[in-house]
């Protein structure tokens, strides 16, 4: 979705660049106004696709803690605490088999 818009927006951007050059050609702008106009423009249309990217991130967070799936986060801490007790495990082997070597 934001891919399209901001395709979209490339689009539109372009087109008023066209519109932007057309009235300086025909007298309606002035080059200095027309730069002005293209950056505002820009402005506006960089602070909409901003807007935009926070909305849909929004989204999908909404649509993900609705869904009760683990974050990256969760995911990590987990994976931390399987490595940990991974190797209190071996551990754990080890000395049961020193153990036993000394009893046998």
């Amino acid at each position: 979705m934001v891919r399209k818009a901001l395709l979209a927006g490339l689009g539109m951007q372009e087109k008023v660049k066209e519109l932007v050059d057309d009235l300086v050609k025909k007298g309606e702008l002035n080059e200095r106004e027309g730069a002005k106009l293209m950056k505002e423009w820009m402005e506006r249309a960089k602070s909409s696709t901003e807007d935009m990217g926070r909305m849909a991130s929004g989204s999908l967070n909404m649509a993900f803690d609705k869904m009760n799936l683990a974050s990256r986060d969760e995911l990590s801490a987990l994976s931390k605490k399987v490595q940990q007790l991974s190797v209190r495990v071996k551990k754990l082997e080890a000395e049961i088999k020193a153990g036993h070597e000394d009893v046998a």
